[in-house]
């Protein structure tokens, strides 16, 4: 083990991750880092790749070419080769394991590791621009603090390892995914969540400044993304357009169309298509399009009539135009709600600190996140479990171009969050 804290490197670290951001099922420098931290650490066992979840259950997968692409990326960055082998396919993440008695309870963490495909501001404005550890991954950016969420948990192992207090085991998992809710349910269904009585996972930000802390979120939106696909035939647009089945007027009619889904008595619905690809040539009709969206709902009942009115649509839409339309779920999160009494004690654990200048029990997420699927396994099963927000200053919102945190919340969230840990097992 390390002599020198994880605590006293927690700016370091966050951003060397924030330099270094990689998409969905792409972490392969980020898994092999983290590695490096965890074996730095000292753990009992490190399950890497497809010993950390169930693999056959992984959602939002990228094509071979694009997992290739990041694969040889990481290579040329300088990520261990035993890690590589371990993760290659798009098997990223892993989950760290401590095991300090045999009388206490079994407490998870978990932590998302994956960035967004945002470009990052590179102005005099934006500070990691400013002071060198803007994402050296043009197009690809830490827009959502998963470098923090990273660097925190990281604190966390860190302390719980050093510890006299905590009796029973620690169980940290480095999550991929998250942005495409594709890496919660793989996880889920592995059997590294059997055992867990206590359940915990974390955000920061999200509205919520620096010095707040946040014991656990309720009314997160269940959440399913979606990709349609439209066949149509090409013709010559200005000679003989009857000839064609125009996907693009397809594609737009489901659009349209999506929008105008009605709002429903029983909650709130929420539904957003953030990208349309398709076509060749302004004199060519379109004979494929592609469309990607989102639905969310404030019930796993609203959501599920979310995603069968979608469905319909794109049917409807493209026979509307006489093409073939496809419909596919591509990363779904149900919703789970923190457990009251568990959020109160992460509270309570806040209020002692200094550093923290309002502590709640509770904050409406109104957003999603597919650690509800891990959530709801523990629950499950018997065990407990909360979703926390660490309060950060963010001079933009979550997922622009400017979006960065205030690095003064991470010792805040690792003081609170170890002690919570700690606090269960003593």
């Amino acid at each position: 083990m390390s002599d020198v804290p994880v605590r006293n490197r927690l700016r370091e670290l966050r951003r060397q991750f924030h330099r270094y951001p990689e998409p969905a099922w792409c972490e392969y420098y980020t898994t092999s880092r983290i590695v490096d931290e965890v074996e730095r650490i000292g753990v009992d066992r490190l399950h890497v790749g497809t010993e950390a979840y169930a693999s056959e259950h992984r959602m939002a997968v990228p094509d071979d070419t694009t997992l290739r692409e990041w694969y040889d990326r990481a290579a040329d960055a300088g990520a261990r080769l035993d890690v590589l082998e371990s993760t290659a396919g798009g098997h990223t993440g892993c989950i760290a394991v401590l095991e300090k008695g045999t009388d206490g309870p079994t407490v998870a963490l978990r932590v998302d590791i994956d960035a967004l495909p945002q470009r990052e501001a590179d102005d005099s404005e934006h500070l990691p621009a400013v002071e060198g550890f803007r994402s050296t991954n043009e197009g690809v950016m830490h827009a959502c603090g998963h470098d923090a969420h990273i660097t925190l948990g990281l604190g966390v192992l860190d302390a719980v390892k050093r510890s006299d207090e905590f009796d029973g085991t620690f169980k940290l998992i480095f999550q991929p995914a998250e942005e495409r809710a594709g890496g919660g349910k793989p996880m889920a269904l592995s059997r590294h969540v059997d055992d867990v009585d206590y359940f915990l996972a974390l955000h920061v930000g999200l509205g919520h400044p620096t010095g707040d802390v946040v014991g656990g979120i309720v009314k997160p939106l269940a959440v399913a993304n979606f990709e349609a696909r439209f066949h149509g035939e090409s013709a010559h647009s200005g000679k003989n357009p009857n000839r064609g089945r125009n996907a693009m007027q397809a594609a737009s009619a489901a659009v349209q169309n999506l929008y105008s889904i009605a709002r429903h008595a029983e909650g709130m619905t929420r539904i957003n298509v953030g990208r349309i690809d398709g076509g060749t040539a302004p004199n060519i009709i379109a004979e494929e399009v592609r469309i990607e969206g989102e639905v969310r709902g404030e019930t796993n009942e609203l959501l599920q009539f979310l995603r069968a009115e979608t469905e319909r649509i794109v049917d409807a839409a493209a026979e509307m135009h006489s093409c073939v339309g496809e419909f596919e779920i591509t990363g779904e999160a149900p919703r789970a709600d923190s457990d009251p009494d568990f959020s109160r004690s992460i509270a309570d654990v806040a209020r002692k600190h200094d550093s923290v200048t309002n502590a709640t029990a509770t904050s409406e997420f109104g957003a999603s996140e597919d650690a509800t699927y891990l959530m709801k396994a523990v629950e499950e099963r018997g065990g407990t479990a909360s979703y926390a927000i660490v309060g950060t200053d963010h001079p933009a919102p979550h997922h622009s171009s400017r979006f960065d945190v205030d690095e003064r919340s991470l010792s805040i969230g690792v003081e609170v969050v170890s002690e919570a840990v700690t606090t269960l097992g003593s």
